[in-house]
């Protein structure tokens, strides 16, 4: 199968998937007489399985490493299961700034009745007084 239509069964872009192969994640496909990149349905799979990678946004040296020990069907999965807890580690990381940040934008919110002119809004004011804090007096200088 042509790029195109590898893109389209993987649900990847045409420039992700060149993108994947120049730094060697993706092994090079033959190329017909024509010059067009011909794509098998083993490549298929491996993209399928980066993809999937990505969704659990995991990040393309890790990609790397997985598809390494996909290769050796002897190795141990304690490396595995090592790389996915880093992961998890991380994702949990996020988690707890993301809440943070909720926490903020509520507070936020909480200074606007709605009703106000933009003039008089509490969020307004209140974004402006925090840079104010932090920058010092501003000037025009």
């Amino acid at each position: 199968m042509r790029i195109g239509e590898l893109s389209t069964t993987a649900g990847v872009e045409v420039e992700t998937i060149r993108y994947y192969e120049k730094v060697g994640l993706m092994p090079a496909p033959e190329r017909g007489a024509n010059g067009y990149r011909s794509y098998s349905s083993q490549q298929l799979a491996h993209l399928v399985f980066i993809r999937h990678c990505r969704a659990l946004d995991i990040g393309l040296a890790d990609i790397r490493r997985l598809l390494e020990f996909s290769n050796q069907p002897d190795a141990s999965c304690g490396d595995i299961n090592l790389l996915i807890d880093e992961q998890l580690e991380r994702v949990r990381s996020r988690l707890e700034s993301l809440q943070a940040l909720e926490h903020q934008l509520q507070a936020l919110r909480s200074c606007c009745t709605g009703n106000d002119a933009a003039q008089g809004c509490g969020i307004i004011n209140e974004l402006a007084n925090t840079a104010a804090d932090q920058t010092g007096p501003l000037s025009d200088q």
